[in-house]
């Protein structure tokens, strides 16, 4: 029998794990979307401290970010709060939701999107939106399995060394 799944508010003392699981998802669910050399200079001791960081000092517009845990072990995340974009300041946004590879199709990304739009919904937000990696089918599936629509908006992420296209997705939360 599977041990329960909790979520739960993430720790600073997660970031490490955190971090590892943002590695490796990136580099299992972005293979053949973006540069692989991109993929493979991605630091886990970097990204921890990015995330040390963020939960010590969240945005402006953060509510949170909820860890999936099972046995004691990490394995999923999502940071969420309100909206950043000019066009979506009332409503609420998954910034980044992961599960680690080995634990995809486990329920684990269902249970926090779930939490995650509870907190959004909590925050007095009534509906919410996500950007997803344009190409990534198995994470626009996902979403649309949840009821997440696409909206038709599109953005370009400019970042060193990586350009990001991506679609929207937004969800009444409630109503």
């Amino acid at each position: 029998m599977t041990p329960p799944l909790e979520v739960r508010d993430g720790r600073a003392d997660d970031a490490d794990e955190v971090a590892r699981i943002h590695v490796r998802s990136w580099q299992a669910a972005y293979r053949g979307l973006m540069d692989q050399e991109v993929l493979d200079s991605l630091s886990i001791p970097d990204r921890a401290a990015n995330w040390r960081r963020f939960i010590a000092e969240p945005l402006p517009t953060g509510l949170g970010i909820l860890v999936a845990v099972r046995d004691d072990r990490i394995l999923g995340w999502a940071s969420f709060g309100s909206g950043r974009d000019e066009d979506g300041a009332a409503d609420g946004e998954i910034y980044g939701i992961y599960a680690d590879p080995d634990a995809w199709s486990t329920g684990v990304g269902h249970a926090l999107l779930t939490s995650a739009a509870k907190r959004i919904t909590d925050a007095g937000h009534t509906r919410a939106y996500l950007w997803v990696l344009d190409g990534n089918d198995r994470a626009d599936a996902f979403y649309e399995r949840h009821g997440w629509e696409l909206d038709g908006a599109t953005k370009v992420d400019e970042r060193p060394n990586l350009t990001l296209k991506e679609h929207r997705r937004v969800k009444v939360l409630v109503g």
